[in-house]
């Protein structure tokens, strides 16, 4: 089986920082994509940031220039550097991974998902 476990959330005012890390373990052959999402309370959940295998990102508009996506392939772990937090940034923020299992057989990844972790902006 493969596990995503999310860690680094919490209450931070605004201005403040904070920084996620998802470490993905188990059968694991390789990741490609590793993703952030976040959801907030009466919101869909939405894509906040994206990965490559080699290190290419995406951003949702609303947080680029604050936020920084970045990945340790060695450790399968990526993390979500958050600074200049506002308010509406408070949601559950999820880590997402495409992944090859080593017993799969499967020419496509499987998305998996961790638990999500909880961000509180104070205002």
């Amino acid at each position: 089986q493969v596990q995503l476990v999310e860690s680094g959330g919490g209450l931070v005012q605004t201005g403040g920082s904070l920084r996620l890390s998802c470490a993905a373990s188990g059968s694991i052959s390789s990741l490609t994509a590793m993703n952030w999402y976040r959801q907030a309370p009466g919101k869909q959940r939405e894509l906040v940031a994206t990965i490559t295998w080699g290190g290419s990102s995406n951003y949702a508009d609303s947080v680029k220039g604050r936020f920084t996506i970045s990945r340790d392939n060695a450790k399968n772990t990526v993390y979500l550097q958050m600074n200049s937090l506002k308010p509406e940034d408070t949601a559950v923020y999820y880590c997402n991974a495409d992944i090859f299992r080593r017993s799969s057989t499967r020419v496509a990844p499987e998305s998996y998902w961790g638990q999500g972790t909880q961000v509180t902006v104070s205002s």
